[in-house]
């Protein structure tokens, strides 16, 4: 990790939790049954400037679980080929594991209690998590169990836009309608949108204090 002297800042941001942007694909709306086919998360930093950042993206394809429901409009919609040999999928455990090992060092790292997982219509990922967590016996996960930040409700705040397309349009995010859909596009959009409204409602804290 860069910038070590800085790791700590980002525990007094939060009360003490750690955003870390999530967004994870699946075959369904359902999490219990449809599977968890990709998953990306994105550790936010804070900088010597209080300005906060995305660090590091952890990505993983994931195998569907065994029994698991491939409902085929949302395979169409994400484009994903669930056994195709090129995705290098992994199983539900090893692919949470891989995640949850980066995210957990990054708490240690930088002082924090828990992860709090920043997404759009963050109860959608946060729920195949907890779900997928439970199927492979995790005691428990990085991130707290309901509290969450989510970009939908912000970026209605900050621009009037509840799509994430939109509301990254209008912070001056650049947007590609043909890599969405992919978790690690869609993650390292969110974080950039995520930043951009936090460090705008930094400065505006700061020039309210300079006009007192």
């Amino acid at each position: 990790m860069n910038d070590k002297a800085n790791l700590t800042k980002i525990s007094k941001r939060f009360r003490g939790f750690l955003p870390v942007v999530v967004d994870v694909e699946t075959a369904g709306f359902d999490a219990d049954k449809h599977a968890l086919l990709e998953i990306a998360a994105i550790p936010i930093l804070m900088n010597a400037e209080d300005r906060v950042y995305p660090a590091e993206t952890f990505s993983c394809h994931v195998e569907p679980f065994p029994d698991a429901v491939l409902d085929p409009k949302a395979l169409e919609f994400t484009g994903i080929d669930p056994f195709h040999p090129f995705r290098m999928a992994k199983s539900e455990k090893e692919s949470l594991q891989s995640i949850f090992d980066p995210i957990n060092r990054y708490l240690k790292d930088t002082g924090c209690s828990r992860a709090i997982l920043v997404g759009h219509n963050p109860f959608f990922d946060l729920g195949f998590i907890k779900a997928a967590a439970n199927r492979c016996k995790f005691k428990k996960t990085p991130f707290h169990q309901f509290s969450t930040f989510d970009t939908a409700t912000l970026g209605g705040l900050a621009f009037g836009q509840t799509v994430l397309a939109r509301a990254a349009q209008e912070a001056g995010i650049s947007w590609d309608n043909d890599a969405a859909h992919s978790a690690i596009y869609d993650t390292e959009r969110t974080a950039e949108l995520f930043c951009h409204i936090v460090n705008q409602w930094g400065a505006f804290q700061q020039a309210a204090k300079a006009e007192k």
